[in-house]
Parts: C-alpha cells; structure tokens; sequence
C-alpha cells in the first residue's frame, strides 16, 4: 500500500468522524439533562480508548545518485560501474586508431620497398597511375 492511498483513506474517516459527530451534535440540544451527561462521558471514554496512530519510517531499500535508484553497493562502487564503460570505450579507440596507423605504415613500407627494390625507368615515378600499379603488383606477392 503506497503513502497516498493512508493518507487518503485517513482523510475520509477523519472526515466521516466529523460529519457523524456534527449530526450527533445538532440533535443534542432537545435531550434531557441526564442523557447528554452520559453522552458525554462516552465521548471521554471512547477518546481515551481511541486508537493513537503512530507514525514509523520505513528503511530506506534504495538510495539515489543523479536522480536514479540505485540499489545495493556503496557510493564507490556506482561510481566505478558508471566510470568503467567510458574507460573501456576510450582504450578501445586507442587501440583501434593504433591498429590503423600500423597498417598504413606497414602499405607505405611496401610501397617503398617495392620502389626501392625494382627496376623502373624515371619516367614511372613521375606517373600518376604508378601507386595503384604498385598496389595491383605487391597485393598477390603477399
């Protein structure tokens, strides 16, 4: 049962309390002495008897970071789970651009090793086609 609904449900008997009393009320004033005394020593008794309601908190289950529930762990323990994938995607985009790099040194290597090792007359280094020649030429070489 959610807060609202015992706050809510307390309001309409406090309010259905009133309203049996004010009815109560307003057909007192044609009774006998005698009998609105005992009507109001009843009242004192029930009073007395009634149920004192006792407000308790309840344990907090989650506690909140950064406007979510979290449950569980500790304060740093969120905050290395919340780190960690950004650590993780940022080695990662090390590595990849690394790879890359080794790659593209490694197709210059084989461009100048393919220049410096072959028999070519001057003409060819001038010739705007001559790198895909070599690409064509070195890749079933490999």
């Amino acid at each position: 049962m959610n807060p609202t609904s015992t706050s809510s449900s307390g309001a309409l008997e406090e309010r259905f309390g009133r309203a049996v009393a004010a009815r109560l009320s307003s057909g007192e004033t044609d009774l006998p002495h005698d009998i609105t005394e005992r009507l109001r020593a009843s009242r004192m008794q029930a009073l007395a008897r009634r149920k004192v309601v006792q407000v308790r908190t309840a344990p907090v289950v989650a506690g909140t970071s950064g406007g979510a529930a979290v449950l569980g762990w500790g304060g740093w323990f969120n905050r290395l789970a919340t780190v960690l994938p950004l650590v993780a995607l940022v080695a990662g985009l090390v590595a990849i651009s690394a790879w890359q790099d080794e790659q593209r040194t490694n197709e210059l290597a084989d461009v100048d090793a393919a220049l410096l090792t072959d028999d070519l007359p001057p003409a060819a280094y001038t010739d705007p086609g001559f790198a895909q020649f070599l690409k064509r030429e070195a890749g079933p070489a490999r």
